[in-house]
């Protein structure tokens, strides 16, 4: 099944953007792109979310579906409760994932927050809508101090789900990296048990959509489908 499932380490470290840049280079091989949101938060009706972003980033092509949107910037299963709304459970997220995939090359699924974020009452979480869709699931991880300890937490994680881990993309790197960005990017690999495939640059979403989607492959190595050698 053409899903993968865009994670993180935690929130604000450019889920998002990386998941643009995904979709920007798979559109440009050629591929039928849709991405899947299950749950927005932070954010209320009518104000552009994750999805209108990465379909500005990457080319209006991308076929984007919202599940929910709950107001507060919370975690989903807070914000439903708190919103009076009820929740996104993974048998509906794996349920959208399989009829986008029904009509789409590839399929994008964008996690809220980190890989255990509750996102009902039961505890569910992203990994278990991965499960149900055995698909593999990216790391988007931190450049800085403390992403070896978070990232290790997140692939430990996974395998201990059963789901597997292509690798891992850092979601915004300095221009200037400090001495932990630098050494962490060889040391990424070695906590998350996993290669490092993408270094995406701090501020590439401030970038103009169309430099955006021709810098994009730089960024990723080639089993992500970008064009950079290794890292």
């Amino acid at each position: 099944m053409p899903v993968l499932v865009v994670s993180g380490t935690g929130t604000e470290i450019g889920k998002t953007v990386v998941t643009a840049a995904l979709a920007a280079v798979a559109v440009a091989s050629g591929r039928s792109v849709a991405v899947l949101k299950p749950a927005q938060t932070g954010v209320v009706p009518g104000e552009p979310g994750d999805v209108f972003e990465v379909r500005r980033l990457a080319g209006e092509t991308v076929t984007g579906l919202e599940l929910a949107r709950f107001p507060e910037p919370l975690a989903p299963d807070t914000a439903a409760r708190r919103a009076g709304m009820a929740p996104v459970r993974p048998e509906r997220i794996a349920e959208a994932a399989e009829k986008l995939a029904a009509e789409h090359d590839l399929v994008l699924v964008e996690g809220a927050g980190g890989l255990l974020v509750r996102y009902d009452e039961k505890g569910a979480t992203l990994a278990d809508a991965a499960r149900l869709l055995a698909a593999p699931v990216l790391v988007v991880a931190s450049a800085g101090l403390g992403t070896l300890n978070t990232t290790a937490l997140t692939s430990e994680a996974l395998r201990a789900r059963g789901l597997s881990c292509p690798g891992v993309v850092v979601g915004s790197m300095p221009a200037e990296p400090d001495l932990a960005a630098r050494c962490n990017l060889g040391d990424l690999p070695v906590a998350a048990g996993a290669p490092l495939l993408g270094v995406v640059p701090a501020g590439a979403g401030a970038l103009a959509p169309v430099d955006f989607r021709a810098r994009a492959a730089s960024w990723l190595t080639a089993e992500l489908g970008g064009n950079r050698v290794a890292y």
